[in-house]
Formats: C-alpha cells, structure tokens, sequence
C-alpha cells in the first residue's frame, strides 16, 4: 500500500522523535547506572539504541521507509527511491521530530528540556558530548558517501555494507 506524503512525513516525524528519546534516554540511564564505567554505559547505550531502531523499523518501514536520518534519506533518492522533491520534506520532518524526542527523554530523567551552555561547561563532559556528535556527523556522511561509492565501483549489491560500516561505527 502506498501511503500519501503527509503520511509518510508524519511517520518520519514520530519515528525520529521516538528514536531520538531512545538514544538520549538511554545515554542517560546508562551514565546514571553504569557508575563511571564508560564501556558499560556505552554498552547499555548501544543496546538499548539497537532494539528501539529494530522495533521502530518494524513499525514505520512500512510507511516511509523509516528513514529516521537525513543521510538515509539522501542515500535512498541517490538510489531513486525517495523522489528528490520530497527529500527536503523528509529532512525537516526528521529534524524536527529529534527536538521533542530529546526534550522528552530529558523530562523523562528529571532534566531541563533545554539548556545553552555556559562558558565553564565548554570543558569536561559536555566537551566530550560535543566531540562524539561531530565524529557521529562525520560517521553519517560516511555512511551516506559508502553505498554510493560501492555502486560506483562495483554494483549495487555491495551497498549492504553499510549497515556493517555503521554497526562499526556506533560500536566505536
């Protein structure tokens, strides 16, 4: 069945908003269970990340493809998938959808939805946060550029491998 764009957009939205509460929430549960063990709380976090993305490609698949990720979404129209109008759709629909998520899972937890950092939390912790979400951007733009190289070079059936490149990736 194939579903209208508001539809599909809609499924976007929701699907990053949830994926996005799960990533965050369990960064969160895992930091506050782990007591300083970072490999245990990154453990917790991959975990608990992988089963929330499996079961909310379960669901959304379905309708929009659950994409859940611009660099997704950019990948599947470079494979004629998506149509190239309704990407720049799909984009906002994800972006947007990761605000609520990320203001949920720290409400969730007893947290401020949101919060500008001050000049002292440039250092530590929040430094660390900072640096492990540009090596996810450069990580995403990687998993983007694979398949499209794999293709170029090989055939189609080797852009699989991304989802190894990635799995690596998060793993890291």
């Amino acid at each position: 069945m194939k579903f209208d764009l508001r539809a599909r957009v809609v499924s976007e939205f929701l699907g990053t908003a949830f994926l996005v509460a799960a990533v965050v929430g369990s960064g969160i549960m895992g930091e506050r269970l782990a007591g300083g063990n970072v490999a245990i709380a990154l453990l917790a976090n991959t975990i608990a990340t992988g089963a929330a993305l499996v079961g909310l490609i379960l669901t959304f698949r379905p309708i929009s493809g659950a994409h859940f990720n611009p660099a997704v979404t950019l990948a599947d129209a470079f494979e004629h998938g998506t149509p190239w109008k309704e990407v720049p759709t799909y984009i906002i629909a994800q972006c947007t959808g990761g605000i609520p998520g990320t203001g949920i899972a720290h409400l969730s937890f007893g947290l401020r939805s949101f919060a500008l950092l001050t000049r002292s939390e440039w250092t530590g912790a929040r430094l660390k946060r900072i640096r492990r979400d540009l090596r996810t951007l450069v990580g995403n733009l990687g998993l983007l550029a694979f398949p499209l190289v794999c293709r170029t070079l090989r055939g189609r059936e080797l852009h699989h491998g991304c989802l190894l490149v990635h799995c690596i990736h998060v793993l890291r």
